[in-house]
This record gives C-alpha cells, sequence and structure tokens, in this order.
C-alpha cells in the first residue's frame, strides 16, 4: 500500500475509499464520507484531493475545523465560496470536511450539482443523512463510511510485524489514527488520549448536538454497553438494570440515547436474524463499538473481558470486508454473526480459547444445525489448535489468520 509524506508525519493511502470516490464521482453522484471522529476522514479527503489534482480538476476545499473557513456558515456563504472560484474550463470539484457545520448545507449542494460540480463531504454524525437530504437528495449521493484502521493497516501503519503479540497490542488500543504520533509503548499517553476522543465526541456529536440533559445516565449507559458486548440488549433490561442501581430511566429514554450513540457513530446495533425463516427479528439487539480501542476507554477491560473484545473486534472486521453483519438466530441457537455481501453468506462463530469438549461442541455444534452449504468459520486464539476444517466442512481459523484477510 503506497504512502503519502508530508511535514508532520506519515500518512497510509487508503486506496479503497478513494477508489470508490473517485468511481462514484465521475458517474455524477454526491460522495459522502461519514464516521466517527479522528478515523480519518479529513486525510482521506485530502488524499482525494490529491487524486483530482493530479487529474487536472479545479478543486476547491472547505475545512470547517479550520478557522480560516468560519465565514462560511449558510448554505447561501457556501455557494458564494464555490462561485468566486469556478474554473470555466477545467472539472470544478467542491470537497468540505465537517459539512453538517454549515446550516442547510444540503441546498447549495443541489444549486452546485446542477452546474456540473462533483462534490464530495465528510460528516461525523448521521443527522448529515437526515430526512432532509434524503428529499432534497434523494438518489444523487452515496455513502462511504470510513472506519478506524484494520488490523492490517495498523501493523503497516506502526511498522509492527503480523504476529500475536501486535494483535493483542490491537485489540487493546484499537485503530485509531493519531495513536502514530503518541507510540503505543507509551500507555498511559495511549489511554488518556482514547479517553479524551470519547469526552470530544460525547461532548460535540451527543450531548450538545442532542441537547442532553442527563449526562451521567448517558456515561453510565455506554458503560453497560461495554460491559455486556456480545450480549442481547433490550431498552427494558437497561431501565430495568438502571432501577436496581435506583437510577429510573424509561425505555423511551433509553431508546433514544441508544440512537444518540449510533447516530454518532460510537456505537453500532447490530439486529438479529432468523436463519431458518429468513427474516429480520424486531426486538432485542446486540451493539458493537465503532473502535475497540475506544471501547476500552470506556470499560477498563480484566483477564474476563477477552471474549468480549474478540467479539467486537471480528464485528468490526466483517463490516470492514464489506459485508453487512447481523446476529443469527436458529430457533433457539444463537449464530454469533451471519455476514451478507451481495449473494455470499458466511456464518461466523466468535470465542477465545477452544478449551475442552464442551466447548468445541457449543462453538461448532452450532454451526452443525444450520442446514445450508454456506461458508462457516470458528474464529478463536486457541494455542496449538488443529486450524482447518473439520469433518463438517467448519473451518477453524485463528483469529490472527482472520484480521489479515480481506475476504472469506
Amino acid at each position: 500500500m503506497p504512502r503519502i509524506y508530508n511535514n508532520q508525519m506519515e500518512i497510509i493511502y487508503r486506496k479503497e475509499y478513494v477508489d470508490r470516490a473517485m468511481r462514484w464521482l465521475d458517474n455524477g453522484m454526491i460522495v459522502i464520507f461519514t464516521g466517527q471522529r479522528r478515523v480519518g476522514k479529513s486525510y482521506t479527503l485530502k488524499q482525494l484531493e490529491a487524486e483530482l489534482l493530479n487529474m487536472g480538476a479545479n478543486v476547491v476545499m472547505v475545512d470547517k475545523e479550520n478557522t480560516d473557513y468560519m465565514s462560511i456558515r449558510t448554505y447561501e456563504n457556501m455557494v458564494d465560496y464555490a462561485a468566486a472560484r469556478t474554473h470555466k474550463t477545467k472539472h470544478n470539484c467542491l470537497l468540505v470536511d465537517e459539512v453538517q457545520e454549515i446550516v442547510e448545507y444540503e441546498r447549495a449542494v443541489r444549486s452546485l450539482l446542477s452546474k456540473g460540480w462533483r462534490i464530495a463531504l465528510t460528516g461525523s454524525n448521521a443527522h448529515i443523512l437526515s430526512s432532509e437530504i434524503s428529499t432534497l437528495l434523494g438518489g444523487r449521493y452515496i455513502e462511504i463510511h470510513v472506519c478506524s484502521l484494520s488490523f492490517n493497516e495498523f501493523i503497516q501503519f506502526h511498522s509492527l510485524q503480523a504476529n500475536e503479540t501486535s494483535m493483542n497490542k490491537y485489540i487493546m488500543y484499537g485503530g485509531m489514527p493519531h495513536l502514530y504520533r503518541i507510540g503505543l509503548d507509551n500507555t498511559d499517553l495511549v489511554k488518556e488520549y482514547l479517553q479524551n476522543i470519547n469526552n470530544t465526541i460525547i461532548l460535540k456529536d451527543v450531548i450538545s448536538r442532542e441537547r442532553i440533559r442527563n449526562v451521567l445516565f448517558l456515561q453510565n449507559l455506554m458503560k453497560f454497553v461495554a460491559d455486556n458486548i456480545g450480549k442481547l440488549i433490550s431498552a427494558t433490561s437497561v431501565s430495568k438494570y438502571m432501577k436496581q442501581e435506583n437510577v429510573n430511566i424509561t425505555s423511551n429514554v433509553v431508546i433514544s440515547y441508544l440512537s444518540f450513540l449510533c447516530n454518532a457513530y460510537i456505537l453500532n446495533e447490530v439486529p438479529r436474524f432468523d436463519i431458518h425463516g429468513k427474516r429480520l427479528l424486531e426486538t432485542n439487539e446486540k451493539y458493537y463499538f465503532e473502535d475497540i480501542g475506544l471501547r476500552n476507554a470506556v470499560c477498563r477491560p480484566g483477564g474476563q473481558d477477552i471474549e468480549k473484545r474478540i467479539e467486537n473486534i471480528i464485528y468490526l472486521h466483517l463490516k470492514r470486508c464489506g459485508y453487512t453483519v447481523y446476529v443469527g438466530q436458529l430457533y433457539t441457537t444463537e449464530i454469533d454473526f451471519v455476514a451478507k455481501k451481495d449473494i455470499e453468506t458466511i456464518y461466523v462463530q466468535a470465542t477465545y480459547i477452544i478449551a475442552n469438549e464442551e466447548t468445541r461442541e457449543r462453538e461448532f455444534g452450532n454451526l452443525k444445525r444450520i442446514a445450508d452449504n454456506n461458508s462457516k468459520y470458528v474464529v478463536s486464539v486457541t494455542p496449538m489448535a488443529d486450524y482447518g476444517k473439520d469433518s463438517d466442512g467448519i473451518i477453524h481459523i485463528h483469529l490472527l489468520d482472520f484480521l489479515t484477510r480481506n475476504q472469506f
């Protein structure tokens, strides 16, 4: 993977995002990069800018995190700024970082699109894909979700080898790109940085944007979800738990606050899929953090915590590989993940160590009950295991091998 250099740091070129964006721009679509704060959307936009400039385009960049662009506050300001920089003979391209900071930006985008501009935007909150943009720009934009670093990007970024030591660092610290500057050996600084990122996201994209009043409950809700990775969560179960802690919260408030955390791309809500009936189930979802390092900053990991972290890591990797991921339900049996992409479906069970026959039967036995020929995987870190297919065609794969694959 090629790298770009500037006078500050080394940057990994995230080719898959830039290539996708270029293809959609060439087809007249607006590109919207979404994702959690500090995962690299801005650098991805800059890499797209470099690609467009190399092709001879006229590129107008607006960075709303830079005070130089403070005057661009409304859609009128945005239209005027672009109009003053229009080139008569080149392709005109407008790139806006953190576009949600511009009031009614959708109107400016629609106007400029009608004049032939190519447009790419970034946003750190799902409100960027609100009903307003769907109304004004329906069918004319494509979302590209930018994730924190994959394991392969992580080891390249930090100049590490693909081994279990590096994997354990990834499971602990996650893939936030700025950790490169801090250094993974500076554990106190890493933990403090991840905690500060959480606080920034919560303050800017949840408390301020959603006008949260009960900040203490929001913090407790995040800790509850972090401690219950891999478990089905309902608004009722959270409400009951809070009552045990002498905190009265209605189910409706729980639902709203969970949606706020998902809108800020802190959490991912993963619905259940009935494997036998081939339909989505409408109650009791699981929640996984967008970055495992930020999850660990909320809930300090311990020895009994490793299975939760592994399951979250596996979910994130499937998502990065382009799968739509569900929690599987087969009658009364649960399958950790049902992952779908195009016409492909795979089933994945996540576990830490298969220490005895009982554990093996639980993990492999659940997959054996699925009566189809789709690929089935058990992912673990079992030492000295005989990885590969068992007699029923189920593939036992080490987590390290799983994380270094881009397809299955």
